[in-house]
């Protein structure tokens, strides 16, 4: 029998050069989020903002709802789990929404910490120095 020489190791191909991708611009404006809030804050309905009024009132602000759908739903139930909505009707990100009570409570305790925050610096700025150095020493 004839000895057959080992096939020779194939030629790797030159490594190209790693492609780098154009970055998109970051759209400026406000979020989706952000987008539904205003709408369902502005609603005077009793009964709270249906998810198709809700869907009306982005496509009639210039935001695609049918390109947009899962960003829509997903920020709809993301505002629900936060507590910024809450459901009226329906479940899920279906169904009416109204504003809960933590978007409430988070516009006043903003209000609170700039008032105490800005009390605070006035207090500081009169506070008498010698308390400190009895409480260092």
């Amino acid at each position: 029998m004839a000895e057959v020489a080992p096939a020779p190791p194939p030629v790797a191909a030159p490594a190209k050069a790693a492609k780098k991708k154009a970055s998109k611009p970051k759209k400026s404006g406000p979020s989706v989020g952000e987008l539904i809030v205003k709408t369902v804050a502005a609603s005077k309905e009793r009964g709270g903002v249906s998810a198709a009024a809700l869907k009306k009132a982005l496509a009639a602000g210039g935001y695609d709802v049918d390109k947009n759908k899962a960003r829509v739903r997903t920020a709809i139930k993301s505002l629900l789990t936060k507590g910024t909505l809450v459901h009226t009707k329906g479940t899920g990100a279906s169904g009416s929404f109204k504003m809960g009570s933590k978007a409430e409570t988070k516009c006043q305790s903003a209000e609170l910490a700039l008032a105490t925050s800005t009390c605070f610096r006035a207090e500081m700025v009169n506070h008498d120095k010698s308390n400190i150095e009895t409480i260092v020493n």
